[in-house]
């Protein structure tokens, strides 16, 4: 049984740090990415405040294809370069979006999303999966948050 419990107030390099631990605990040789990914998709939704979507879409035949997440039913197949995920696939970079419907072509899977942080996961040079972060709050996310994720990225670049 699995135990991980974040801590109220904590400061978020705190947080980082012990989410990306509970993320090596759950995923350290499981060789299944599917169930992988919904264990860390649960674990984010556990240690992130102020959240209403946490999952990954994965890179299927050229497009995003829903995978595990933790919310409201969303989006199931998003083109490359369409709405922050796609973008992030597309170009493999990171998107921090403070306003979502500032960003062009912005895909409303939940109305009650206001911010976005859109993470690529990385495998011999080529984005297989990204990690997806909806909040309801105008500029919930910010450098720190994009770093933890992309701290998170790395570790599941071989697991997932």
């Amino acid at each position: 049984m699995y135990s991980f419990d974040p801590v109220p107030g904590q400061a978020k390099a705190d947080l980082y740090r012990d989410l990306l631990d509970a993320a090596r605990a759950l995923t350290e040789g499981e060789p299944d990415g599917v169930a992988n990914m919904a264990n860390v998709a649960a674990v984010l939704a556990q240690f992130l405040p102020d959240l209403n979507w946490a999952g990954f879409y994965r890179m299927v035949g050229g497009e995003l294809v829903l995978g595990p997440f933790v919310g409201k039913p969303a989006c199931i197949r998003i083109p490359l370069g369409k709405g922050v995920c796609g973008a992030a696939a597309l170009h493999g970079e990171t998107q921090l979006v403070p306003d979502v419907h500032a960003f062009p072509g912005h895909i409303a899977c939940d109305a009650a999303s206001r911010s976005e942080l859109v993470v690529p996961v990385m495998c011999d040079g080529a984005v297989i999966a990204v990690i997806d972060l909806d909040s309801p709050s105008p500029a919930r996310f910010d450098a720190e948050d994009a770093a933890g994720i992309e701290a998170l990225a790395s570790i599941l670049s071989a697991r997932i």
